[in-house]
């Protein structure tokens, strides 16, 4: 796959499945910016999966859940396109999260739950095909060898509701082939050999590409260590390193809804609106009238992006600096930054560095102890019982569902599209309570 800044259309390939398994890479032209754009696309699509399934969906539900992220996110505006836009993503993102083993494991379970959801939509026929694709020896039991084990199908089919049809086909495979299967106590076992039904074909097809997939990334991750990255150190490498910890959301740069907040109600609406990162941040500033710079960006671009006017920033900022450092070096040392984070001055900056000694920014799910994350929760009047269940996800490196369960705990209805920013969180409280008043008038 040749990576290109022109601005001619892909070549097409000639033959291409309805549903592709990535064997190799295609002989594609692909400009810079789609390289990103559907890279991007596609990683919306696979964390979108990965929140599901932590949030313990039911296997219909995240059916369904894969269905929708995928047409909302993996569509094109030439539809011809769809296609080459669907086997691209994969090809950067491989690239992507060949890179270490904790990277490579959760791509790997996150394509072929992915790749599980797409086939479960696809007719009996295609996933014959598929099974053809793959080369797979195995052959139906015939009549004689259903009618030995005959009874324990039928007991596997009686405990799932499902009646024994009389022409019934199944593959007789070693179990070992399917163990999502065998874990859900699904199939029939015998002498070492699973019955698969036509309709379980899905869970044989699936293993058989992730171990497709899981050599593929350790070969990729050889041409990545030994080649590409050095030869694409100044173009592709600073993308490849960056996409998959980028934020894939909605720009809160500038102030959206709910746009103006004053100075007189920032206290109240900290309370009830800001997150717990925000809420950390503001009550240090307010408790030691200082932050230190990472502390300053970030509470001064998410305040700015809720609505406090460039103006009554500098004011809110020099009031509490004032007691510490004086009005005159405020003005001298400070208030650049403030002006700059409207982008008055200079260049927006993000902060990615992860807090230090006397720092208070960053992800408190992510950097607190256990004891003052505890305190914290406690702090935002959430029950007990949810606080476990935040901590349970915290324990299992979840944050951004921790965040979103102390969000449905601290407003007490649910968040299916998860928290994934600051700003989010703010609007989407700002939503729930400004309901919730509107129904008690």
């Amino acid at each position: 796959m040749e990576i290109i800044r022109s601005q001619r259309k892909p070549v097409h390939i000639d033959v291409v499945p309805t549903l592709p398994l990535y064997r190799s890479a295609p002989p594609l032209e692909v400009r810079l910016e789609d390289f990103e754009l559907y890279a991007m696309d596609r990683l919306r699509v696979l964390k979108g999966i990965a929140d599901g399934l932590s949030r313990g969906k039911k296997s219909e539900e995240m059916k369904n859940l894969a269905d929708h992220l995928w047409k909302a996110n993996m569509r094109h505006l030439d539809a011809s396109e769809v296609v080459n836009k669907d086997i691209i993503s994969h090809f950067v993102l491989r690239l992507v999260y060949c890179r270490t083993e904790d990277l490579r494991k959760w791509f790997l379970s996150m394509e072929t739950n992915l790749f599980r959801y797409r086939l479960l939509f696809e007719k009996a026929e295609v996933q014959r095909a598929l099974m053809a694709e793959f080369d797979l020896p195995y052959r139906a039991a015939s009549n004689a060898e259903l009618e030995s084990v005959k009874e324990g199908l039928k007991q596997v089919a009686q405990s799932f509701g499902q009646p024994l049809a009389a022409d019934a086909i199944f593959y007789k495979v070693p179990f070992e082939e399917v163990p999502e299967l065998v874990a859900g106590r699904r199939v029939f076992i015998h002498k070492g050999y699973a019955y698969i039904a036509m309709n379980q074909v899905v869970s044989l097809v699936s293993t058989q590409f992730r171990s497709h997939l899981s050599k593929a990334l350790i070969l990729t991750n050889r041409k990545w260590t030994s080649t590409i990255r050095e030869q694409e150190k100044d173009r592709l490498t600073p993308i490849v390193e960056a996409l998959c910890s980028s934020y894939l959301g909605p720009d809160y740069s500038q102030p959206r809804e709910f746009a103006e907040i004053s100075i007189k109600d920032i206290d109240q609406i900290a309370k009830s609106s800001f997150p717990l990162c925000m809420r950390h941040l503001f009550e240090k500033l307010r408790e030691d009238h200082h932050l230190k710079h990472g502390g300053r960006m970030q509470l001064g671009l998410f305040l700015k992006g809720v609505g406090l006017k460039l103006e009554d920033a500098l004011a809110f900022w020099k009031a509490e600096f004032s007691q510490r450092v004086g009005s005159e070096r405020f003005d001298k040392e400070y208030a650049y930054s403030i002006r700059h984070n409207y982008g008055r001055e200079g260049k927006r900056t993000i902060i990615t560095s992860a807090p230090g000694v006397g720092d208070h920014h960053g992800c408190p799910y992510r950097h607190f102890s256990e004891e003052n994350l505890r305190a914290a929760l406690g702090k935002m009047g959430i029950s007990n019982r949810a606080v476990e269940d935040v901590m349970d996800k915290v324990r299992n490196r979840h944050y951004q569902l921790a965040c979103t369960l102390t969000f449905e705990a601290v407003h007490g209805t649910s968040c299916d599209a998860g928290i994934n920013h600051p700003n989010q969180y703010f609007s989407d409280s700002q939503k729930v309570l400004q309901s919730k008043n509107q129904s008690t008038v």
